[in-house]
C-alpha cells in the first residue's frame, strides 16, 4: 500500500456548520492532555494560544494555572463566537482576550509572552514555517513553547483504523473532518525538518499519542 502524501484542507474552518460541528466533538480527554503537558512544561505567566478555535483551551488553562493570563487568536469568526460565548459562560473574560489574528503575521511585538502554545492547528497551515517563526519571535527567551498536532498516518488503512477507533460515534461530517485533519498532517520527521529551518533547533519533538505529536520546549 503506498504512503499517504500531505494533501491539504481549507486553512480557516470559517462556517457556521464547520464551527459548530468541531465544537460539538468531544475533544475533553486530548484537551486535558495538552494542559497537563503545558504545566509539566512550566507554563506561567502571559500566555498566548494561536488558534484558539472555539476556546477550549483557554478557559481549562485559567482553571487550572494562578495568576496566568491568555490571549487567544484565531482567523476564524464562527469559531471566536463560540469562544466568546465559552470564556464568558466561564466567568474568565478578565483573563483571557480574544482577537481575530492570522497566525503567520502576529500582531505583537518581539519576547510578549511567558508561555506560547497552539493545538492543532499546523495541519491547516500549508507552509508551516511563517507560523512556527511567528510563535518563536513573540516568545520570550527561555519561555514555554508547547505546538502540539496530528501526525499523517504511514497508509489508507491506518487512516481510516484511526478515524474508525476515534471518530467512530461522531457523524459522517465529523469524521470527514477529522479523516482530512489526519490527511493534511505533517509527519514528525517532516517537523522536525521544518521546525530546525526555522531555528527552533531547541525544541524537542515528542510523540504522544497514535495520532498527536509535539514541539515543545521547557522554562529555563
Amino acid at each position: 500500500m503506498s504512503r499517504l502524501s500531505r494533501q491539504l484542507e481549507p486553512e480557516v474552518m470559517d462556517t457556521v456548520a464547520d464551527a459548530a460541528s468541531y465544537d460539538a466533538m468531544d475533544h475533553t480527554q486530548p484537551n486535558e492532555a495538552f494542559v497537563g503537558r503545558l504545566i509539566e512544561l512550566g507554563a506561567h505567566g502571559r500566555m498566548l494560544d494561536i488558534g484558539t478555535g472555539p476556546g477550549h483551551v483557554p478557559v481549562m488553562v485559567c482553571g487550572r494555572v494562578a495568576g496566568c493570563s491568555v490571549v487567544g487568536v484565531d482567523l476564524s469568526n464562527e469559531m471566536l463566537k463560540i469562544a466568546r460565548r465559552r470564556v464568558r459562560d466561564a466567568g474568565c473574560d478578565e483573563r483571557v482576550l480574544l482577537l481575530d489574528a492570522d497566525a503567520k503575521d502576529l500582531p505583537f511585538e518581539d519576547h510578549s509572552f511567558d508561555t506560547v502554545f497552539s493545538n492543532t492547528i499546523l495541519h491547516h497551515i500549508p507552509d508551516p514555517r511563517p507560523f512556527l517563526r511567528e510563535a518563536y519571535r513573540v516568545l520570550r527567551p527561555g519561555g514555554v513553547l508547547l505546538i502540539r498536532d496530528l501526525y499523517r498516518p504511514a497508509d489508507r488503512a491506518a487512516l481510516d483504523k484511526l478515524v474508525a477507533q476515534h471518530a467512530g460515534a461522531c457523524d459522517a461530517d465529523q469524521q470527514r473532518l477529522f479523516a482530512e485533519s489526519l490527511h493534511a498532517a505533517l509527519t514528525p520527521a517532516e517537523l522536525r525538518g521544518v521546525a530546525d529551518a526555522c531555528g527552533l533547533t531547541d525544541c524537542e519533538i515528542v510523540v504522544d499519542t497514535d495520532r498527536h505529536m509535539s514541539l515543545q520546549r521547557r522554562c529555563r
